[in-house]
């Protein structure tokens, strides 16, 4: 896995990034950090990761157990150390499932299995980060 990272200059906090995959990603700085806030911040980037990882994960987890999932929604909120280097120290994730007789058992287990065994992004983060999770199920019609 490769993506290059270039600074855009002389005027600001503004990076463009490109994966290797061939997609673009922009990421700026806060305005008193000589940023423009145009585009989302590098730790903004890193809990925009973790939620795709493990969002990904929990789909893919009740889908293959046959449940009929038909939305997955995941808020992460993190608190970061108030001092250099400012590791996030806290992330909770707040999954909502929509799907039709989901059984909150496997929503429970996909979740358990993604943050434990097949997320990367939330097992690195969980390096620093006291991890919290907690699940709602809305029933679709």
């Amino acid at each position: 896995m490769e993506v290059k990272v270039s600074w855009n200059g002389p005027s600001g906090m503004s990076f463009r990034a490109e994966t290797g995959t061939g997609h673009m990603v922009a990421m700026d700085g806060a305005p008193e950090a000589g940023g423009h806030n145009l585009a989302p911040r590098p730790m903004e980037m890193l809990l925009v990761g973790t939620g795709g990882c493990t969002a990904f994960d929990v789909v893919l987890i009740l889908q293959r157990g046959r449940e009929n999932v038909l939305g997955c929604d995941v808020t992460l909120q993190a608190e970061r150390a108030e001092t250099d280097p400012k590791v996030f120290t806290k992330i909770n994730f707040h999954f909502v499932i929509s799907g039709r007789n989901l059984k909150p058992a496997a929503v429970e287990r996909a979740v358990k299995l993604s943050h434990e065994k097949y997320c990367s992004a939330s097992i690195m983060m969980a390096k620093t980060a006291e991890m919290t999770y907690s699940f709602e199920i809305v029933e679709a019609v």
